[in-house]
């Protein structure tokens, strides 16, 4: 069974950058594409970016240009760089490993705020 934990989270001025990670174990886990969701207050949860066990990336158009995602299957990890950070990221980040239906993490609080 695999298990997925985020961190990275916090408190940050507009403007500023943050990294998430996201961890998985328990499946192989280069075999597999991965995501980053988010739920802000009041809102659906969406999708902020993915990447395939290829590499190939696709994004949001509300964090194109500022937010990279990546990955390391040496550490079985993928990252988040979110950079020019604006209020209207703040929300929940969830990772999504994405085996059958999917597998989510627990999430990790990003608060943009001044």
């Amino acid at each position: 069974q695999v298990e997925v934990v985020e961190s990275g989270g916090g408190l940050v001025q507009p403007g500023g950058s943050l990294r998430l990670s996201c961890a998985a174990s328990g499946y192989i886990f280069s075999m597999y594409n991965m995501a980053w969701y988010r739920q802000g207050p009041g809102k659906q949860r969406e999708l902020v970016a993915g990447i395939t066990r290829g590499g190939s990336t696709n994004y949001a158009d509300s964090v194109k240009g500022r937010f990279i995602i990546s990955r390391d299957n040496a550490k079985n990890t993928v990252y988040l760089q979110m950079n020019n950070l604006k209020p209207e990221d703040t929300a929940v980040y969830y990772c999504k490993f994405m085996n059958g239906l999917g597998t989510w993490g627990q999430g990790t609080q990003v608060t943009v705020s001044s």
